[in-house]
């Protein structure tokens, strides 16, 4: 168990947490969650010690040992791969480096002895006699093949460090352990796995993470930033969305009977119990939910952007063919022999391991590169409009604000106009005043969003559109994509992004396309697929 007494954080005159008192319990998995600068990370280095609150204590049980995810991928460049992991655990590796120097000694002595004797047995005790072999099974079950595993750490790409440390987090069966952004550069199979161990792991976890695919698997809690306070409530980050929002349509309406507002959550909860899957978090959740009283649900004071794409005129039938499109960067075949055909309103998910291969796809499609043979045609009815996965472009270098970057894209120039349509996206007043070239990752993704709506285009295509974004963000425009009529090519690491909007998936595999029309989860699970898929990446 892991408790929070008083904990207060200022930065300057700003408070980012006041006198939050919280206790998290072994058997749940919590979800932090909150608006970006909330203070979801800052959090986490609270509860691990790196960062010392103005006020309040945490307190973490006698004799239990906390793993926390850690950022610094060049930390342990030096270190093997294995030998990484196995520092998960502390206590263990200082053993196994004593024993080491007490069994290379040239001069033995009784003493020596004795202490060798204490080492074996705490040795023992900690499973040591395993370790190297749970660590192995971890970097396996992450997609670190044994090729790898007593290379060193700088040897490692990015996103291969980012797994190795993942699985040092995991190490040694923590009793408390921290997650922040676990899923990034982790591909389905991994992230598959990582769902499965945490369904299976008895003692505390909280987690910080923008995937709500992820959260909705292994939450049994919500941990909510909101006004510097952290708020828990019972269920997966679904339960808090929904349930936050039906608190808030109920405030609004006064004049609602309290028991008309009691039967309405009661038959909400209900909806969800019954959802539940299988998983013993998920059962004990539902057991939560059942006990649960108008007075536990609040409105949130989260603010979503407004996403609605409104195509101008509706496509024909013939959208976009494709035939034989291939293409090298720098010597290395990315495309070979891409074909297929769009048809009217097909919402086509992108997907593969190879992001570049993706990527490179979409810049041919709207005429940012040239294939190097075959060719693409899109029918004359259809208009583009493009999210690519670099914006820089849009933003590095312009001197521009917010109201005069987006008049470069609208016929209507009138700063009333333009202001509305940034208010959507959040930037009212002076924030629609701040120039274009200081914006964050997340504010310029909400531009890029509005210059998309203001091109009223009937076919979309989107390059990795949630990156940057916050969840509220995310919500929206999964939403908006949901609703849009038109057409859309779609590339997004975000599961339930795909499940939700896409009709039609095609994989890019070193071995050729697959293309089905069927949802996500229903391609994921489709035992010939599987074969298939095993066979075009071998």
């Amino acid at each position: 168990m892991i408790t929070t007494t008083g904990i207060s954080l200022r930065y300057g005159g700003r408070a980012l947490f006041e006198n939050v008192n919280i206790k998290f319990t072994p058997g749940n998995c919590y979800g932090l969650i909150g608006a970006n600068g909330s203070g979801k990370s800052t959090f986490l280095k609270i509860l691990s010690g790196e960062i010392q609150a103005n006020k309040g204590d945490v307190t973490i049980g006698s004799g239990l040992r906390l793993a926390f995810l850690k950022q610094n991928h060049y930390e342990f460049d030096e270190l093997e791969v294995l030998r990484t992991v196995l520092l998960g655990h502390k206590r263990l590796c200082e053993i196994m480096d004593e024993k080491e120097l007490l069994y290379a000694k040239p001069d033995f002595s009784e003493e020596d002895g004795i202490k060798l004797s204490e080492l074996e047995a705490e040795f023992s005790e900690l499973n040591g006699w395993e370790a190297e072999s749970e660590a192995a099974t971890l970097l396996n079950g992450l997609n670190i093949s044994e090729e790898f595993h007593y290379k060193k750490m700088k040897e490692l790409e990015g996103k291969e460090k980012v797994r190795v440390l993942l699985a040092q987090a995991l190490f040694g069966n923590p009793d408390i352990l921290l997650l922040d952004e676990p899923t990034n550069h982790l591909d389905i199979d991994s992230i598959t796995w990582l769902e499965n161990f945490l369904y299976n792991f008895e003692n505390t976890v909280i987690v910080v993470s923008h995937d709500r695919h992820f959260l909705n698997k292994v939450c049994t809690h919500i941990a909510d930033i909101d006004y510097s306070k952290i708020q828990l409530y019972v269920g997966n980050y679904d339960f808090w969305y929904k349930s936050s929002q039906l608190a808030l349509q109920q405030t609004k309406d006064l004049n609602k009977k309290t028991e008309a507002k009691k039967k309405e959550l009661q038959e909400f909860i209900q909806r969800f119990s019954a959802n539940a899957s299988k998983s013993k978090q998920a059962t004990s959740r539902k057991k939560l939910l059942e006990k649960l009283t108008l007075e536990d649900i609040k409105p949130s004071s989260r603010k979503y952007p407004f996403v609605d794409f409104k195509p101008e005129r509706e496509a024909g039938n013939d959208l976009l063919l494709v035939e034989g499109v291939s293409k090298a960067i720098d010597g290395v075949k990315i495309l070979n022999d891409v074909s297929f055909m769009v048809n009217k309103g097909d919402k086509i998910a992108f997907v593969g391991p190879d992001g570049l291969a993706k990527t490179t796809l979409f810049q041919i499609l709207t005429g940012e590169l040239t294939p190097d043979s075959g060719s693409f045609k899109w029918g004359i009815t259809t208009s583009q409009a493009y999210f690519p996965k670099d914006n820089s472009k849009f933003f590095d270098g312009v001197d521009l604000t917010l109201v005069e970057w987006l008049r470069q894209f609208s016929s209507d120039e009138t700063e009333t106009f333009l202001r509305g349509w940034l208010g959507r996206m959040l930037f009212s007043g002076e924030e629609a005043l701040k120039k274009a070239s200081v914006l964050s990752g997340g504010e310029k993704v909400r531009c890029m969003l509005s210059k998309m709506m203001l091109s009223s285009a009937n076919t979309l295509l989107f390059d990795e559109p949630t990156n940057h974004l916050d969840l509220e963000s995310i919500t929206a425009l999964n939403n908006g994509l949901i609703n849009f009529k038109g057409t859309l090519l779609l590339v997004s690491h975000d599961h339930e992004f795909v499940q939700t909007i896409a009709n039609r998936i095609i994989e890019i595999t070193p071995n050729g396309l697959i293309d089905r029309q069927m949802t996500y989860d229903e391609y994921l699970e489709n035992t010939d697929i599987i074969a298939l898929r095993k066979e075009m990446y071998n």
